[in-house]
């Protein structure tokens, strides 16, 4: 597939599109879609793809051609949605990419479409067999115990406590926050979303020690009996200002920010893709149907397109009403 990846394309398109509609009257829009593909992003953990493989199939029952390319969760604000590589990113999390939403906005080349539904929570989390390990948590400050640290350890940290990280491209700020609480902890990234849960699914069914990144919606926080650690509560200066906190001469001495979860667009989509578009700015999901189709992948190894091809034949009034 070749992708197109220059500015210059989006410019011309999006003039394109605009001198189309003018023909059709003032204020008037595209009568349909054009046949170019709608371009969906594909990242890198289940419910985005599942989120992905829904709105295409949509689209795709409703006339239009679309592809998927694979992107990065972060850069794609600012540079696929923006320079034709993609058309519509279905996850963008308030808790990870505040800045680079902010950033992708002052660009004025992509549309945010609106929210996905389900409210968004990431954070250090462990299994509640840990906590008679570890008794005062889920307060933050038991971390700095190095009795607690070491509970935590592994062969590779001792005698730092070992924390699982997401993908480095998640960012999420965790080894800034080790540093700016202080904490005894080993940040280890791992290299994927799938292996990330693997590890916690094989520390779990043997009591090993793990703290992780969990986040919801996910299946895991339904499956495991766990809890978050309670850091304190995130506010923009926690990570701006290194004055606000705990620790005065460093940012990030707070836990992850809460919020929404967005779906985001290149600007010119409403005038080439005029049916997609509207498609896309309507499409919502339920948190508990989003956890139940991602076990149905992670868990019972159905694949994306059947889980999303399920959803679509049994949701036909809803998505037919986004059309409207």
């Amino acid at each position: 597939m070749k992708m197109i990846n220059t500015k210059t394309y989006r410019s011309a398109a999006f003039g394109a599109a605009i001198l189309g509609a003018m023909t059709l009257g003032s204020g008037a829009a595209l009568a349909a879609d054009s046949t170019d593909p709608v371009k969906i992003a594909l990242f890198d953990w289940t419910s985005v793809n599942i989120n992905a493989k829904i709105l295409g199939g949509v689209l795709e029952k409703l006339g239009d051609n679309v592809e998927y390319p694979t992107g990065d969760y972060l850069s794609s604000l600012t540079t696929s949605l923006t320079n034709g590589d993609a058309d519509v990113g279905m996850e963008y999390w308030d808790t990870t990419a505040g800045e680079a939403m902010k950033a992708s906005d002052a660009t004025g080349q992509t549309e945010r479409l609106g929210e996905l539904g389900p409210a968004a929570k990431e954070e250090w989390w462990y299994p509640m067999y840990m906590k008679e390990k570890c008794p005062g948590l889920p307060d933050w400050h038991a971390l700095l115990d190095a009795k607690c640290a070491a509970a935590f350890s592994t062969a590779e940290t001792a005698p730092n406590g070992r924390y699982l990280g997401g993908p480095v491209t998640w960012e999420g700020f965790d080894d800034e926050r080790v540093k700016a609480l202080k904490l005894p902890f080993t940040v280890i990234h791992a290299g994927t979303d799938a292996a990330m849960f693997a590890e916690l699914d094989s520390a779990y069914q043997r009591k090993a020690p793990i703290m992780l990144w969990i986040y919801s919606p996910h299946w895991a926080p339904a499956k495991y009996e766990g809890e978050w650690v309670q850091f304190p509560e995130y506010e923009p200066a926690c990570y701006t200002d290194p004055k606000w906190g705990t620790n005065p001469d460093l940012a990030y001495d707070c836990g992850k920010p809460h919020g929404k979860i967005w779906k985001y667009a290149w600007a010119g989509m409403k005038d080439k893709w005029p049916l997609a578009y509207k498609v896309a700015k309507a499409y919502h999901i339920e948190t508990a149907d989003l956890n139940k189709m991602s076990g149905e992948v992670d868990l019972d190894g159905k694949s994306i397109e059947d889980v999303a091809a399920e959803w679509i034949a049994n949701n036909e009034a809803t998505w037919q009403a986004w059309a409207k």
